[in-house]
């Protein structure tokens, strides 16, 4: 089965990444040492290991260096989406090639995110934390596949199993696909996008920042720090 096909022109979409990774900030690397030459040697490491640069030296199976954006606006946050996968994959990807995934509704961005930290919170039995993410937005304009009121695509939607999910996505990549729509798991009535190409993910700016703070619940609060 494939799903159907909408054409789709999505303004302001919303994708929050933690503030460590932001496009305009240091690297976490600098906090190491504050020794040049040492410095140096632990960048020059941390180079011959970063995914997002081996994918942009044609040396990365999952994803050709030709795919991935030039300098721009926020490029190498794009293309870090699809350079460092999660070992276990995610909902529409598997390990070898991310994706950029946004919400249409910034709830809906806010409670993936939540949601994904939380499960982490859980396995340590630790409900106490606090870290910003930084809001981008983003715009579309594309056809993509489309998954949402199709009960044909249910199992993709199952809130803890990603196998039936990630095959479809497989499948539409080697097939040129841009992409998925789909309804969030996590915020009902909320709309959810993972783009494929990046090329396809324009007009990228940092939005603003907000503190997620833990406090002995897996539900956080959630705060505006600061817009940009």
């Amino acid at each position: 089965m494939t799903p159907r096909l909408t054409a789709l022109r999505q303004n302001d979409t919303h994708r929050l990444i933690s503030s460590k990774y932001s496009d305009n900030g240091a690297s976490v690397l600098a906090r190491l040492t504050a020794d040049e030459k040492t410095l140096a040697a632990i960048f020059d490491l941390d180079h011959a290991t970063n995914e997002r640069l081996l994918a942009e030296n044609e040396r990365q199976p999952g994803i050709a260096r030709e795919e991935l954006l030039g300098p721009s606006p926020c490029f190498r946050i794009v293309n870090a989406a699809f350079t460092h996968a999660h070992p276990l994959g995610s909902r529409f990807n598997g390990p070898d090639r991310g994706a950029w995934y946004a919400a249409f509704e910034l709830g809906a961005a806010q409670a993936e995110v939540a949601w994904h930290k939380s499960v982490e919170l859980g396995e340590i039995g630790y409900f106490t934390d606090s870290m910003t993410y930084d809001s981008y937005l983003a715009d579309f304009s594309a056809a993509f596949h489309d998954i949402r009121n199709d009960a044909g695509f249910a199992g993709c939607l199952d809130p803890n199993d990603y196998r039936k999910s990630q095959l479809l996505a497989e499948t539409l990549v080697e097939t040129g696909s841009a992409g998925i729509v789909y309804p969030s798991v996590r915020y009902p009535a909320g709309t959810c996008l993972a783009c494929f190409r990046p090329g396809l993910v324009t007009h990228v700016r940092k939005h603003a920042r907000y503190r997620f703070s833990w406090s002995g619940s897996p539900v956080p609060d959630i705060a505006l720090e600061t817009t940009y």
